[in-house]
């Protein structure tokens, strides 16, 4: 499915977005396809990171889950494989990359993007690619079909964001707060402050990431934008249940699930 569709489909159903980001390949291939179908059960879109060995916009959580894929043996083949495998079983859940340029540029970019084509990857975001570097990759994904998805943080300019929702496609990723990946007790005024800013160039979805760790953040920010993203509290699920499988994917669905009810509430509140 689109990105485009699935956004057309929760306006209609009056809901915000709920979107997860999970690492390929962590701590195994076979637990982290697991993982992403109880996570897929739950979620309106599924951010899947491909491991890097320099993930630089990443806190340490993340790192550590790298490090595990890694070890493990992932690779960006592999994560092509995981998304089919996925696709068989929840066809309806938008795909979405999360991957650093390195691996884009070493396989070649119109390779990745027809791969992500043929395996059913509905868009990739390049956290290290720049707005002005990123016209070869923006004209392949075009071409075949793949939202290309940039990220906006408070300290971007007007004008940079004018540059960078006339290229972006599928949704506008935007940085909750200057920094890197990770849980955080309180949610960063400056996000708010940023999807209004985003808000007047673009009729595009505008979400927020980065630090975002419970339902009350997706309450919170599902009030300005359009939808809200976790990763490092779920990527902490796997880290703290390691030497027990089934107990970290049952608190995975159990967390994704109650995440995907803060889309809901505020909406429906707000509505009646």
């Amino acid at each position: 499915m689109r990105i485009e569709e699935k956004f057309k489909e929760l306006k209609e159903k009056g809901e915000k977005a709920f979107i997860a980001f999970y690492v390929g390949g962590d701590p195994s291939y076979e637990v982290s396809l697991e993982a992403l179908k109880r996570i897929c059960k739950y979620s309106d879109i599924v951010e899947i990171g491909i491991p890097f060995s320099d993930p630089v916009a990443d806190g340490l959580t993340i790192q550590k889950a790298d490090i595990r894929a890694l070890n493990a043996g992932m690779t960006p083949i592999k994560a092509f494989k995981l998304v089919e495998e996925l696709n068989k079983f929840y066809p309806d859940v938008p795909k979405v990359f999360l991957t650093y340029y390195n691996i884009i540029f070493k396989m070649g970019e119109e390779e990745f993007v027809k791969r992500c084509k043929e395996a059913g990857v509905a868009g990739i975001i390049v956290p290290d690619l720049p707005i002005e570097e990123a016209n070869s990759l923006h004209e392949i994904c075009e071409k075949y079909g793949v939202s290309l998805i940039f990220l906006v943080a408070p300290t971007t300019p007007d004008e940079r964001i004018k540059k960078i929702v006339e290229k972006g496609s599928g949704f506008i990723y935007v940085v909750s707060t200057t920094g890197i990946t990770g849980e955080r007790e309180k949610l960063a005024k400056e996000a708010k402050e940023t999807v209004e800013r985003v808000k007047r160039y673009t009729d595009l979805p505008v979400c927020v990431g980065f630090g975002i760790s419970k339902k009350e953040h997706v309450e919170e920010i599902c009030k300005v934008a359009d939808g809200a993203i976790v990763g490092s509290a779920i990527v902490k699920i796997v880290e703290k249940n390691l030497n027990d499988k089934e107990k970290m994917l049952k608190e995975i669905e159990d967390f994704v699930k109650e995440l995907k009810e803060g889309t809901k509430k505020k909406l429906l509140n707000k509505v009646s």
